[in-house]
């Protein structure tokens, strides 16, 4: 029996068998018949009460339920959250609790039920996910945030796939921006945007709102209309999905394949990119961030502008990873326009990548750095993205 019912049933054969040999032959089978005629309702589970989760308040507090009449313990994690929050069941069987206020803004949650984590059954925002199951809760506020549904003209966000000999079929969803399909003779610049470790294609644009955000700062004339390619980051079926990080050495060669001979040519031959250096960028986050430096800082007649958000890591692939771009620090400062790189304080890389930026200090190789509050979280790659949008192609 799991948390979410709590059901009998007393239509199996055996008990059946049982009442057969205890009430003789006619009397069993009007048994029988009255067991079956009623099973439909006794075996169903119990009727779950109304209820909405979760339920955001006009102050910004918010209330989580589930129905889980049967558990024994549930808890709440929220991002919001340094830890685990417990819920209380009220007679009805759904659990409940009401936090904040919360800072305006989109966060990750799950229940803990009885010791599993569960994403809220009420709740359709999924955070897409190899790893983990979370649901998404979005804050508004008063006042609109850079990544806010606003009353904008808003671009395309297109599901697409591309082939690739070694790999198969990929999906790759490709965001155009507001006017793309009026000017059939307009070209746009392109960003190559990659996703961290366990998430897939969706998590930049259904967690990170990355087309909602350039939809609003191309409104707001503070970014160039550009094209976001946001494509599966991991090489399965070569590469296992419980491979570990992105940019391991085994996923990075097979990605840089997939990526160089099969998605470019893919995107440059059915967009209206401007398919020169100058015009291409390439960021990522986490796993994907790791990636997008390997990429960008290693094809430098492919990409001028290469951003890391809290980019994966360890000390030990520095050389190995930047080999193009330790062996002639000078170079690297003519050919690159913008060499970017953020973290949070809180982030669990915060130390490695402290290293990195001494190391490329040291090799006086020319770069940005952005050390925001918080953690390895979509919250700051939110504000990652809405800060690197604005300097790109200009």
């Amino acid at each position: 029996m799991n948390g979410y019912q709590n059901s009998s049933c007393i239509t199996t054969s055996s008990q059946i068998n049982m009442v057969m040999k205890k009430t003789g032959i006619i009397r069993s089978l009007l048994v029988t018949a009255s067991l079956f005629t009623n099973g439909f309702a006794i075996c169903q589970p119990p009727r779950v009460p109304p209820f909405v989760s979760p339920q955001v308040n006009p102050d910004n507090t918010i209330v989580f339920r589930l129905f889980a009449p049967s558990a024994k313990d549930v808890k709440l994690n929220a991002q919001f959250e340094k830890a685990n929050v417990p819920m209380t069941k009220d007679t009805s069987g759904v659990w409940i609790v009401k936090l904040g206020p919360v800072n305006p803004d989109m966060y990750p949650y799950h229940f803990v039920v009885d010791g599993m984590q569960v994403a809220d059954p009420r709740n359709t925002n999924i955070f897409p996910n190899e790893g983990f199951q979370n649901s998404i809760v979005e804050i508004t506020g008063s006042t609109p945030l850079v990544h806010t549904v606003q009353n904008v003209p808003h671009g395309t966000l297109s599901y697409r796939y591309y082939t690739s000999p070694e790999l198969g079929t990929r999906p790759v969803l490709i965001y155009t921006p507001p006017g793309y399909e009026k000017d059939a003779s307009k070209k746009y610049p392109v960003l190559y945007l990659l996703h961290g470790t366990t998430d897939t294609e969706e998590t930049w644009t259904k967690v990170g709102r990355a087309n909602i955000i350039l939809d609003n700062l191309i409104a707001q004339g503070k970014a160039v209309p550009m094209i976001i390619v946001m494509p599966y980051g991991r090489a399965y079926p070569k590469i296992s999905r419980a491979s570990g990080s992105l940019r391991n050495w085994d996923n990075l060669q097979e990605v840089k394949k997939d990526f160089l001979d099969y998605l470019i040519p893919f995107v440059e031959q059915n967009y209206r990119v401007k398919a020169d250096k100058d015009s291409r960028a390439i960021a990522g986050f986490s796993g994907g961030g790791g990636t997008s430096l390997y990429l960008g800082l290693n094809n430098p007649d492919l990409f001028r502008w290469v951003v890391g958000f809290a980019p994966g890591m360890l000390k030990q692939e520095f050389e190995r990873n930047n080999g193009v771009a330790f062996a002639d620090p000078s170079l690297t400062n003519q050919r690159l326009k913008l060499f970017w790189i953020a973290v949070g304080k809180e982030d669990g890389l915060y130390p490695v990548i402290s290293d990195y930026i001494k190391l490329l200090d040291e090799k006086k190789i020319k770069h940005e750095t952005f050390i925001s509050d918080g953690g390895h979280t979509w919250m700051n790659c939110k504000l990652y993205l809405a800060t690197i949008t604005q300097k790109l192609f200009r």
